[in-house]
């Protein structure tokens, strides 16, 4: 019986300028839901206004840890190494930043997938986004991948030639070429370039995923826990995957998507997005470790999503 539910603020400034093709941003606001049953406690959190998922996440931490599991393993998973890759290059990095972003995944911590964002200003910096992907490229070398994300920022034709003049650098990912409200025109970049192409961090219930799978709009489905109606919305997005043989991407929040994605036998992979990564080890103790490109959520052994709120966090709470 759930006989408290607490709800608080936390913000985090970043630390540097960050923006993608779409929004610009200098802070980071995480809302945090803690559901209990006498004495145990489970977490929940989104960095966004669909709060109630953070209380459905906060429900299942709470379920697994009443139970004494790892959340994985309550899904039915193990503790299975789940494929992760670097997110951020932010289009507001100069090349110096970005170069040392790159190199801290793939030198320092062995991640071989990274993601830099292009679409700068909705697309009217074309040229400078490929200036990027070429420095990219140099920096991580032949042997990673290299993914972009234009955050829906292009037009269609403005995609397609965008993508066209980036064939040579081997990206094997463009994410949200145009919105992701525009299902035909995915499915119709999709159809011209030869990069995997991905969309769906948008969606919100079933009927959104459903659309953009059905259309036949993506090489790889994504969906967001903290938007979808919690880890129940991400499973029932990754059945609707399934169903129309495709893959599912976690999309952000790592530390929400961890053990969801060791459950589910289709997801490709879990984003290590830069800025929520550093939120959650701020706020966190029992993170995961992704050096080699993976993390593996349970081997610890620790119940639920294996983490406590740590005393530290008290600093950055607004509310």
């Amino acid at each position: 019986m759930i006989d408290r539910l607490d709800v608080s603020v936390y913000t985090v400034p970043t630390d540097g300028p960050e923006a993608d093709g779409t929004l610009a941003w200098d802070r980071t606001t995480l809302i945090l839901v803690e559901a209990a049953d006498g004495p145990t406690g489970g977490l929940g959190w989104t960095y966004g206004a669909p709060a109630t998922a953070a209380v459905v996440i906060a429900l299942w931490d709470l379920k697994a840890r009443l139970l004494d599991l790892p959340l994985a393993r309550l899904l039915g998973g193990s503790a299975r190494e789940v494929p992760v890759y670097g997110s951020g290059g932010f289009t507001s990095y100069d090349a110096e930043r970005t170069e040392r972003q790159l190199c801290d995944w793939t030198e320092q911590q062995g991640i071989p997938r990274v993601k830099i964002k292009i679409g700068e200003s909705w697309g009217h910096h074309e040229r400078r986004d490929l200036e990027r992907i070429a420095a990219a490229r140099a920096v991580i070398g032949q042997d990673v991948e290299l993914y972009v994300d234009a955050n829906g920022g292009y037009t269609r034709k403005q995609a397609v030639r965008v993508a066209h003049a980036f064939a040579g650098q081997g990206v094997s990912w463009f994410e949200e070429p145009v919105s992701s409200d525009d299902p035909a025109g995915l499915r119709e970049v999709r159809n011209a370039v030869l990069a995997d192409v991905a969309a769906g961090e948008y969606g919100y219930d079933l009927v959104d995923f459903t659309r953009l799978a059905a259309a036949g709009a993506v090489d790889c489905l994504q969906a967001d826990a903290t938007r979808c109606g919690g880890l129940t919305g991400w499973l029932r997005a990754a059945a609707v995957a399934e169903g129309f043989g495709l893959q599912l991407s976690a999309h952000c929040a790592p530390h929400v998507h961890a053990h969801v994605a060791a459950a589910v036998p289709n997801c490709r992979h879990l984003e290590w997005f830069h800025a929520h990564v550093r939120v959650e080890n701020l706020l966190f103790d029992g993170t995961l470790d992704p050096t080699g490109g993976t993390v593996t959520p349970g081997r610890s052994g620790a119940p639920g999503l294996g983490l406590t709120l740590a005393a530290r966090a008290a600093s950055h709470r607004v509310g």
